[in-house]
């Protein structure tokens, strides 16, 4: 390896976090699209959740299951699922997030339609001090 090549340690510490980012990420798409649904139609029920996701109602229960397991949500029998503080605190984070990344692709020019969409991915992956910049960059 060069000296500009990352160490082998290095490359694996970016692999591991891209793995951890990508697994908090579907978590973080569940509580955004539950709190969504609550503010819409006052209810997430599994069955929306699964529609909305583009997932099977398996696939949905299961993301659920992992949201309880983190104590982000709650369900109850004929009841739907509900976000607990910290699954509401959470999907605000990401709602405001996806806003400011949407914001930062139009203003340098990207279409709002594909700036949507690239959020969805790029909202997971920045860190909170490239965040700040896009912020302080739109003010």
């Amino acid at each position: 390896m060069t000296q500009d090549s990352p160490s082998l340690a290095e490359m694996a510490d970016r692999f591991t976090h891209a793995r951890e980012v990508q697994s908090k990420a579907l978590l973080e798409d569940y509580v955004e699209m539950i709190g969504d649904l609550i503010a819409e139609l006052g209810e997430a029920r599994v069955a929306d959740i699964a529609a909305r996701m583009g997932v099977a109602q398996p696939t949905a229960t299961k993301a659920i299951s992992r949201l309880k397991r983190e104590g982000l949500a709650t369900s109850r029998p004929y009841r739907g699922v509900f976000l607990t503080d910290a699954g509401a605190a959470l999907a605000d984070k990401v709602r405001a997030r996806h806003r400011t990344v949407v914001a930062l692709l139009m203003a340098v020019g990207v279409p709002e339609e594909v700036a949507e969409q690239d959020a969805e991915g790029i909202e997971h992956h920045v860190s909170d001090r490239s965040l700040a910049a896009f912020e302080n960059f739109l003010r």
